[in-house]
């Protein structure tokens, strides 16, 4: 694609901004700020990883990795301000599931120990576990509030702060995969994924584009769950204080 071509597609951009406007929609700044951000954002990364894979250098790849998890994280943080230490908690769990992703792809050779393969992956898991993240903090921080008097009845009886959360920790972390879960259900249905999309696009033998996809959705399944559980189980007890009573929190 020529960057003539390219620029052609900023067709698709002019439309929502057409309606916006029409509609009294208030959505044509933010529509514009978005396309100029990505786009400078994507050259940029572009450039930067063409650098990084000429270089051949682990260290390089690791920096790369370590700015992803950085960005996610305090992107993510904004759902659970209200949540203390809610920063670090976020960054080992991105952390634990870059760990563990990648320990199984390299540790049974299921791709090479390459930045082209190490990198991609890496920020489509990380991105997927940032996103589900924020999903995860905004309905547990909604059961909280919601829940507040069956807690604290909970309590009062004797209960601990696990047994107190447990059924609004259940419903954040089942209602955080399920979009995972349903939106696999119907893969190569209703859509052909992005990855295995611009595999074909680019000329890859179609069912090697699959075998790749199939990777990723799996490993997103890994993500989803870890995601949420990890951050759960590591934020529920700061939700109390030293007599194990529930702290007021407020969403943000």
């Amino acid at each position: 694609m020529t960057y003539t071509s390219l620029s052609l597609t900023l067709i698709f951009v002019l439309i929502p901004i057409i309606l916006s406007r029409t509609l009294k929609l208030g959505l044509e700044k933010d529509t514009t700020i978005a396309t100029i951000r990505s786009i400078i954002q994507l050259l940029a990364v572009g450039y930067v990883l063409k650098f990084v894979f000429d270089a051949h250098s682990f260290i390089y790849m690791i920096v790369m990795i370590l700015l992803m998890i950085l960005t996610a994280t305090l992107n993510a943080r904004k759902k659970g301000k209200a949540i203390k230490g809610i920063t670090w908690k976020i960054a080992t769990t991105l952390i634990i599931i870059e760990v563990v992703t990648q320990g199984i792809l390299l540790g049974f050779k299921i791709v090479p120990a390459t930045a082209q393969y190490i990198i991609p992956i890496s920020g489509m898991l990380i991105g997927n576990s940032m996103v589900l993240s924020i999903l995860f903090l905004n309905r547990f921080t909604a059961e909280i509030e919601s829940g507040r008097d069956q807690i604290e009845l909970i309590l009062s009886l004797g209960g601990t702060p696990k047994q107190a959360v447990h059924h609004q920790l259940k419903t954040a972390i089942r209602a955080s995969m399920i979009p995972t879960i349903e939106s696999q259900k119907t893969i190569g249905l209703v859509q052909l994924p992005g990855m295995m999309s611009g595999q074909i696009i680019g000329g890859a033998d179609p069912v090697q584009a699959v075998q790749f996809q199939l990777l990723i959705i799996f490993a997103l399944l890994t993500t989803a769950a870890l995601s949420s559980v990890f951050i759960g189980f590591l934020s529920y007890p700061t939700l109390f204080n030293e007599r194990m009573q529930l702290i007021e929190i407020s969403k943000t």
